[in-house]
């Protein structure tokens, strides 16, 4: 039965693609296809498209004035979802509808306004799940589902054939058309937004396309297919609204006679047993081509051998102004030395605390505290944050932020021993500290990522020396951030000398798929290159490389009006500090009882127990900074002078001797002995 295109675009399912179409009533303009601006405009009676793929090229944006305005893509501002408001009959439709996935974004949530029972519980009205994953089978299928917003985690499953009244949760998260237009639009249904980020003004292609349109937007996707024929190795776009009536006739015809033009995309998406398969490189254009990838495509075949996730380490150069960024590979056989960390918030200082060492840290600016069991602090005060988990975390998983943490100040030395007293720092503290780094071992990248929690500073040491030019050599200091799983495509050419690893999303070609290949396919490994990527590649991969992962919990808020400051007991620091009952004493933990709820219950890494401290009483306000200093040079000052004299010293020793440390602390004193007659420090609270 013929259709018009736009109704084949409206219901056809793209996970029964490739379809094969005939055209039953063609609209030309001159010979068989007749192409303008990049898209299919003709079709004759009787031509055969394969099409391979469906995608949302822009957007039909109505206002509530009427005004309808089209919106590509590719348009930079971000959009925030209204929850619609006609509801799913049932899960079957759900699971046709949307596009479900394991990617976050491709995890959508519902609020189900009936009761259902189910062997593992009962769903409550009003109840809000999460759909996490979707399984299709020949009698149906079901979805995998999570109850939200109840303890302990309760997840169920619910058939295609489950009946209901599903309504879509609500969403406080921003996207692009983009990701609107792949995981947050319903297949048949229109999708209302509200714009929260217009374009920059320099962005002047799309600055003004939105300028007097203003309130909710109905989006209306427009289509458009990709398509090949039996005549061309090329792609032929098509947009869905050409006046033309097909009649799917892919039961009659061999899919496998048309030439299967594929991008990488493509070819990743296809299941196990599609390889291993020979290609050749399309003779359409494609962007330029790093020197390692051009020389394994210039052959005239190549063998595609299996798809899979590669583990890359996202890092940034050390430098104040136009940082590069670097992917690097797992198999990177450089190794690297450590450089110290600076970390501007104590609440940064406790979430880097690790179970494989103690981080020892000095104070780079001053913090004068008057409440019960908080320590003041001085420039050039060493601290030790021991071994363990991190308070944040509790027994069962739930993370919740305390306003304080304990850790160890060294007070001073003798005969060679460190005498240490344990105290406490407010996580609001901006104080500033600097990491002091003794350990002059070389890691290899993977040691880093095992070892030590991320973000981490390190510098190369000793460079690759399997690469004929290691670029990561000549960087003064890279900012080890995190790691991505990067789909890639196993690639070599015929008779298997070269092996490469090959970016499905950083490398733009199209193949044209030939045949299996019956020799017998490698299972190792193959070369990866160190990639210099863009800035907006950067956040796409920082957007996207921690979706399963808990971020960890925010700092407490400090408030508009600060308590009153209690009355000081002692004259002066230095008795304060030696007493018994001073506010920075560990002693003085215990003057204020702590209600219940004041405790927060953490894991003990060292004996495996669980066992509660107590937070902060009250919630402490943000320190001002203070002036700089009248004369001399701060320990900031000092530090970034240090790290870039680091960079040419060709022993490469990345720590701070403790003589010179002895130095810091002496010159601060003198200039504090100068302008402490100006009046106290502002920064206090």
């Amino acid at each position: 039965m013929a259709t018009t295109l736009h109704e084949f675009t409206q219901f056809v399912d793209p996970k029964t693609f490739p379809r094969v179409l005939q055209i039953q009533s063609g609209i030309y303009y001159q010979g068989c296809v007749y192409e303008m601006f990049g898209r299919e405009c003709s079709l004759s009676t009787g031509d055969l498209l394969k099409i391979i793929d469906i995608t949302i090229t822009r957007f039909t944006a109505r206002s509530s004035n009427n005004t309808e305005v089209d919106i590509p893509v590719e348009y930079p501002g971000l959009f925030k979802l209204v929850s619609d408001s006609q509801p799913y009959r049932s899960i079957q439709e759900i699971a046709v509808s949307l596009n479900i996935s394991s990617h976050r974004l491709g995890q959508p949530v519902f609020l189900s306004c009936l009761e259902i029972d189910l062997p593992q519980g009962v769903i409550r009205e009003r109840d809000s799940f999460r759909i996490t994953a979707v399984t299709h089978k020949l009698n149906g299928g079901h979805v995998q589902c999570e109850l939200l917003h109840r303890e302990p985690k309760f997840c169920f499953s619910l058939s295609f054939s489950q009946q209901g009244h599903f309504i879509e949760g609500e969403d406080d998260q921003f996207y692009t058309l983009k990701e609107i237009a792949e995981w947050k639009i319903s297949k048949g249904r229109k999708r209302t937004v509200t714009e929260v980020k217009a374009p920059a003004k320099k962005d002047f292609l799309f600055s003004s396309l939105l300028e007097n349109v203003c309130g909710e937007l109905i989006l209306s996707p427009v289509y458009e297919l990709k398509a090949v024929t039996s005549l061309s190795e090329k792609f032929l776009l098509i947009p869905s609204n050409l006046d033309v009536e097909v009649v799917d006739v892919t039961e009659e015809f061999d899919c496998d006679s048309f030439v299967q033009p594929l991008s990488l995309s493509d070819v990743f998406k296809r299941p196990p047993e599609f390889f291993p398969v020979l290609a050749k490189l399309s003779s359409e254009s494609h962007f330029k081509l790093s020197p390692e990838l051009e020389s394994l495509f210039h052959s005239t075949q190549v063998i595609i051998h299996y798809a899979f996730y590669a583990k890359r380490i996202l890092a940034s150069e050390l430098c104040r102004e136009s940082a590069r960024r670097f992917l690097i590979p797992e198999s990177y056989n450089g190794r690297f030395k450590r450089r110290p960390r600076q970390f501007p918030t104590a609440y940064d200082l406790e979430r880097a605390r690790s179970e494989t060492e103690q981080i020892r840290v000095v104070a780079t600016r001053e913090f004068e505290s008057v409440y019960n069991g908080l320590v003041s602090v001085q420039a050039g005060d060493e601290f030790l944050v021991t071994k363990g988990k991190s308070c944040a975390v509790s027994h069962n998983g739930i993370e919740k932020a305390t306003d304080s943490f304990e850790c160890l100040k060294v007070t001073g030395k003798s005969h060679g021993a460190e005498a240490k007293e344990p105290v406490c720092l407010p996580m609001c503290l901006e104080g500033g500290f600097m990491e002091l780094v003794r350990d002059k071992r070389q890691y290899t990248i993977a040691e880093i990522c095992r070892w030590f929690p991320l973000p981490f500073n390190v510098k190369v040491s000793v460079r690759d020396l399997s690469l004929k030019l290691d670029v990561l050599a000549g960087v003064p200091g890279l900012h080890i951030e995190e790691e991505i799983s990067d789909p890639c495509l196993l690639v070599s050419n015929v008779d298997l000398s070269e092996f490469r690893e090959v970016s499905v999303n950083r490398t733009d070609l199209i193949l044209n798929i030939k045949q299996r290949w019956a020799g017998e396919s490698s299972t190792c490994g193959g070369m990866s290159a160190i990639e210099e990527i863009s800035e907006d590649c950067y956040y796409t991969l920082r957007r996207y490389a921690v979706a399963t992962v808990t971020p960890p919990p925010r700092p407490p808020k400090t408030p508009k009006h600060p308590p009153p400051r209690p009355p000081k007991m002692l004259s002066s620091r230095s008795e304060s500090a030696n007493s018994e009952t001073s506010s920075c004493s560990p002693m003085s933990l215990c003057v204020e009882p702590f209600k219940q709820d004041d405790f927060v219950q953490c894991s003990d890494s060292k004996n495996g127990n669980d066992k509660k401290i107590p937070s902060s009483p009250v919630i402490f306000p943000r320190p001002t900074l203070q002036k700089a200093l009248a004369k001399g040079r701060s320990l900031d000052d000092i530090s970034i002078e240090k790290n870039e004299d680091d960079d040419n010293d060709v022993h490469d020793y990345e720590y701070i001797d403790e003589v010179q440390l002895d130095n810091i602390r002496r010159e601060y004193q003198e200039q504090h002995i100068n302008v402490g007659v100006k009046g106290k420090p502002s920064n206090t609270i």
